[in-house]
């Protein structure tokens, strides 16, 4: 029976193709964290450890000495087939730090997949023959004929769902109205307030984009997140469906949002929920409450994204979630894995996650 023998750590300095702006913070660059998990066998699993001081409140620093400290001494030397017991190990190890857990418990799933011989979209319960899952497009916060001009390009590549981020509320219903001019009735808009509005705010600019004949499929936290009773003032008010992202880390903050009915769906991210175990669970109560789900990420890399559209594979493989990060970085840290179609984010046809080590310039 293959152990785990060893947790690294790599960090990799990754430049964007393009700024990404939201209403709390602006990026050229990411760190992306990666942690391998290496077996016995010489096996290697892979899961990345997205960090924000103002989302995940971890940082490169802190997800090393996480990993390398109480976590290593939690899992080094478990059976990798004995997957409940390294879950539970992990989330017992150390309080908060969910980026960094979810990162170990996403490689050990990997090598639990290629030990079992399939995708880790298997171990999580897809359907066979699921290849891949549906992902939108994000337009930073920007100037109106900015947005217009980026997503003209991006629904030409292939993108029927265009999400756009609102860093304030003045500018957001011209340039929804402007983008439903351009890209016609087709394209699916969202909107990501990401915490920017009050709810009075809030309730005001739905409301008017819901009179402009905008046609949202929705707006995603627009307000803070531990302000629940704005969100549900918020979904009571407006026609427009509401998804709650920064308010749902666990199933915990799942079961506050359904007695509030203060959503219409939730948002679900390894990086918030500690690892794909706590996210199971969360899809599974989210749809026994009659809430919907949507799977996301944060700026990461095609490894992180790979472990969440392999969740979205077998959780919701119909809808379109939001999984374009890999996207947005100018080239992935490592040799296979996860890759992009337009909008589709495509598993690997592999056991596990598919990947097959650090990239050669990224090893060299």
């Amino acid at each position: 029976m293959t152990r785990l023998v060893e947790l690294r750590v790599h960090r990799v300095p990754s430049a964007l193709v393009r700024p990404f702006v939201t209403a709390i913070r602006r990026a050229d660059e990411i760190d992306v964290m990666l942690v391998e998990a290496v077996d016995g066998d010489g096996r290697s699993g892979w899961g990345e450890a997205p960090t924000s001081w103002r989302v995940t409140g971890e940082s490169p620093e802190s997800v090393r000495a996480a990993v390398a400290g109480p976590i290593a001494e939690a899992v080094l030397g478990v059976p990798i087939a004995e997957q409940e017991r390294w879950a539970a190990a992990i989330a017992a190890a150390v309080v908060g730090n969910r980026s960094a857990r979810s990162a170990v418990e996403c490689a050990l799933t990997d090598l639990a997949a290629q030990v079992a011989g399939c995708r880790v979209a298997d171990l999580f319960g897809a359907e066979h023959g699921i290849a891949h899952v549906r992902t939108d497009m994000t337009l930073s916060a920007g100037s109106v004929d900015g947005l217009v001009e980026r997503a003209r390009a991006h629904v030409d590549d292939g993108f029927g769902c265009i999400k756009v981020k609102a860093a304030a509320e003045e500018a957001v219903v011209p340039a929804l109205v402007a983008l439903r001019d351009e890209l016609g009735p087709a394209v699916v808009l969202r909107v990501d307030a990401n915490q920017a509005w009050t709810p009075g705010a809030a309730i005001r600019v739905i409301r008017e984009a819901e009179d402009a004949g905008v046609g949202l499929e929705l707006v995603e936290q627009p307000v803070a997140a531990a302000d629940l009773d704005g969100l549900a003032e918020v979904t009571a008010a407006v026609d427009t469906p509401i998804l709650a992202d920064e308010s749902v880390w666990t199933s915990l903050d799942l079961r506050r949002i359904v007695r509030r009915r203060a959503a219409d769906l939730v948002n679900i991210k390894l990086a918030k929920t500690g690892g794909p175990a706590e996210a199971l669970r969360l899809a599974a109560e989210a749809r026994a409450a009659g809430v919907e789900v949507l799977v996301g990420c944060m700026m990461e890399s095609a490894v992180g994204v790979a472990s969440a559209a392999s969740l979205a594979a077998a959780i919701r493989p119909a809808a379109v979630h939001d999984l374009d990060a890999g996207l947005w970085l100018r080239t992935s840290p490592v040799d296979g894995g996860l890759e992009y179609a337009g909008d589709r984010a495509v598993l690997a046809d592999a056991a596990g996650l598919g990947i097959l080590g650090l990239a050669r310039q990224v090893a060299a």
